[in-house]
């Protein structure tokens, strides 16, 4: 119907078990306004009960990745109390972070500059692609703010310490290029290529098997063990229990017959 405004987040579902997300506001740089927050998260929870998902790429409609939360509201936060404000942005943080809950592979297609809450949500997933000449930033303290979205955390597990204190106490600017030398992003490409190269990376993804995918996953989660004996623990058990699994014996199979393998999940 004509007047019908356009949906903020499109949900793409491939045959392939690739599901693709994209923030889809152009004219406001894809920011994380409530009315996208709340697509979002609808989109997550439905894609968490899909048993066929294999991968999720996210990227942006337009020549932004996202710009971030929208701030128009904050004007107005001087006459709220901090408990209240508190709630909010914790809301709003866990709602947009729930892509970590996935079990599959998250990758972040970042088409375009991606700024404060914008960027969090990239270094959220577990892999980032990016156009050479996006920029990447997070302004916080330059608007008076304290970071928020997990910066804090984000920053130093994709890139470390010292790259983290720069983009946050010196507001350091990046382009995709530079944040690829630097580890923020794992690789960059041409503006025009960046999503269809991501597809390409999520489909050898999704065609691997899903259990032992899944578990490495885990294992990988949150900077990954402790030490090298909790990680030989951890695949003391979940080694068997691929081996006990249908998608074993048909990678082994696939290999002696030169062919690729089709994998169940079973």
């Amino acid at each position: 119907m004509s007047g019908e405004q356009p949906e903020v987040l499109r949900v793409e579902r491939r045959p392939d078990g690739i599901a693709v997300l994209t923030l889809n506001d152009p004219a406001r740089r894809n920011a994380m306004s409530d009315e996208m927050t709340a697509a979002y998260q609808q989109a997550v929870a439905d894609l968490r009960g899909d048993s066929g998902l294999r991968c999720v790429v996210l990227t942006g409609a337009g020549s932004a990745f996202s710009s971030g939360g929208d701030l128009s509201w904050l004007a107005d936060t001087n006459a709220v109390a901090v408990p209240a404000l508190r709630d909010r942005m914790l809301a709003f943080y866990r709602t947009w972070l729930t892509i970590r809950s996935l079990e599959v592979p998250t990758i972040a297609a970042v088409n375009g500059h991606a700024v404060g809450a914008g960027l969090c949500l990239a270094l959220a997933c577990d892999l980032r692609y990016a156009a050479e000449d996006a920029k990447l930033l997070a302004p916080f303290t330059a608007l008076g703010l304290h970071p928020g979205m997990a910066a804090t955390w984000l920053f130093p597990e994709v890139a470390g310490l010292p790259l983290a204190r720069e983009m946050l106490l010196a507001g350091r600017v990046l382009t995709g290029a530079e944040a690829a030398r630097h580890g923020l992003v794992n690789q960059a490409f041409p503006r025009e290529d960046v999503l269809a190269r991501t597809l390409e990376i999520a489909e050898r993804i999704a065609a691997n098997a899903p259990i032992a995918t899944r578990l490495t996953k885990v294992a990988l989660a949150d900077g990954g063990h402790a030490g090298m004996d909790a990680a030989l623990r951890w695949e003391s058990l979940a080694q068997p229990v691929t081996m006990a699994s249908e998608d074993m014996i048909e990678g082994l199979t696939a290999q002696r017959e030169k062919r690729s393998p089709r994998f169940t999940g079973a």
